[in-house]
């Protein structure tokens, strides 16, 4: 068990108070690592960093702004000396404020331009600034491990029947931004496990499936009835697959893309 352990090693988890990204720092306290909670919100940031004990740090940070991240950078180095892994989890998710409009903004022909380049800002752009400024810290010090969080819609296109209602009315679609930005995710991770290999730099792309999040019934229904094992995720699903690509346990591993998706790809 001690290839799991991250026992000294620094994690930084961007997008870090979303469903997904808490359950990320968990496990990642729970393997050893001293965890830097990063999201928009340094107060809230904080504020779950006390939760998971003294040795994680909360804090604000905008994946988008080098500044931001240059300082995160010098407090984290200052305080623990180093940067191992790093949790490129930030991203947006098209959601709509009012359900009524849903279906009109999210088709195509309509979806705003605006939005669009938002999500290029963060699910791409964010990446390259996060895995740049953090990143060099790894190569400089001659190891690390960059884990990309992309998804099953970076590699098949929206299956846009899952929603639709009970009654066969669409009710929302998915848009190209999602589906665009994870896709260049992926790549982007090839990119640079090529480009820092020799530096032992590990990168890596976690490519997680739905996560059951209070969502409707129908959803639930069509969405789980696509997976293999019937059901969509739980929060905690992709802990164990994240603590493989951050510790040891995946020591040969770079380049690739670990999928956990209950099936939902393979057929």
């Amino acid at each position: 068990m001690e290839l799991f352990s991250l026992k000294g090693k620094t994690a930084i988890v961007t997008g870090a108070l979303g469903l997904i990204g808490k359950k990320h720092c968990e496990a990642l306290v729970l393997a050893g690592a001293n965890v830097v909670v990063a999201d928009v919100n340094e107060a809230k940031s904080h504020e779950f960093a006390t939760t998971l004990g003294m040795d994680h740090t909360g804090l604000g940070v905008d994946v988008t702004s080098p500044d931001s991240l240059k300082a995160a950078r010098d407090k984290i180095l200052a305080k623990y000396g180093s940067i191992d892994i790093l949790v490129n989890n930030a991203a947006i998710n098209d959601m709509f404020e009012n359900p009524a409009m849903a279906k009109d903004l999210s088709a195509f022909e309509n979806y705003p331009l605006d939005a669009f380049q938002k999500s290029i800002d963060v699910n791409i752009t964010g990446v390259f600034l996060c895995s740049q400024v953090f990143g060099t810290v790894m190569a400089d010090q001659g190891s690390g491990s960059i884990i990309n969080v992309a998804s099953t819609y970076g590699m098949v296109g929206p299956d846009q029947s899952i929603y639709r209602n009970e009654c066969g009315e669409q009710t929302f679609y998915k848009s190209a931004a999602y589906p665009v930005t994870k896709g260049a995710v992926i790549n982007f991770t090839r990119f640079l496990a090529a480009y820092w290999g020799e530096k032992g730099v590990r990168v890596n792309t976690l490519s997680p499936g739905g996560v059951e999040n209070s969502q409707n019934e129908f959803f639930v229904s069509n969405y789980s009835a696509k997976t293999l094992l019937g059901r969509m995720a739980q929060p905690t699903d992709y802990q164990g697959a994240l603590i493989f690509l951050a510790s040891d346990a995946s020591a040969y591993m770079t380049g690739a893309n670990l999928v956990v998706d209950g099936g939902w790809t393979a057929i």
